[in-house]
């Protein structure tokens, strides 16, 4: 891809206690009530790690299963309104994902991580509250004073070794995802199942 800036997909992780502090709705919109101007763009309506994506509160550390729901339905009143930055679909060869970065991607702190192959990981710091979470990993307390998470279910054939991501000049993420077409070939023709 031309103009965009390739990331490293990271595949190991050490770190036991990442996200283990869910985001409640009411401690979301005290956030929200804060009226910090880039947090209101990072986790504002139509971003992609805003827990009211879906339509309704859904913590973005949890995993989500994205390619279950087809774009246009689950974000159909935001389109409506002018207000999503968000899509993604699939094809024979690959599950892509494209979304804007307001606030986030210009700083080139986005990161993306793969989790014992089943969840695609979205994150990063906000760089107004690096210096104050340098002491411990952020993404072990209250993670949403210090950065962005959203966690994605990865599909059954999903090929997570061979996920590339890129990034924009305009802070446009794109992530892909190949498919692995010997599980695609083996799922359809019922090979490899138990059968009696």
């Amino acid at each position: 891809m031309t103009g965009c800036l390739k990331l490293e997909v990271q595949t190991e992780d050490q770190t036991p206690h990442k996200w283990c502090i869910s985001l409640a709705e009411d401690e979301f919109k005290r956030l929200l009530s804060q009226g910090n101007p880039l947090v209101h763009k990072v986790f504002g309506e139509g971003s992609l790690f805003s827990p009211l994506l879906f339509g309704k509160f859904f913590d973005p550390s949890d995993a989500f299963p994205l390619w279950d729901f087809e774009s246009d339905s689950l974000l159909s009143n935001l389109r409506n309104s002018g207000k999503s930055s968000v899509d993604w679909f699939q094809t024979d060869q690959a599950y892509v994902l494209k979304a804007e970065l307001p606030g986030v991607g210009k700083t080139n702190n986005v990161q993306i991580h793969v989790e014992k192959g089943k969840i695609v990981e979205i994150f990063g710091q906000l760089k107004l509250l690096q210096r104050e979470s340098q002491k411990k990993d952020w993404r072990s307390c209250n993670w949403w004073e210090y950065g962005y998470v959203r966690r994605l279910e990865l599909p059954e054939d999903a090929d997570w070794r061979r996920i590339e991501a890129y990034l924009s000049i305009d802070a446009v993420l794109e992530i892909r995802i190949p498919r692995n077409l010997l599980h695609s070939d083996t799922s359809a023709s019922g090979v490899g199942k138990n059968s009696e």
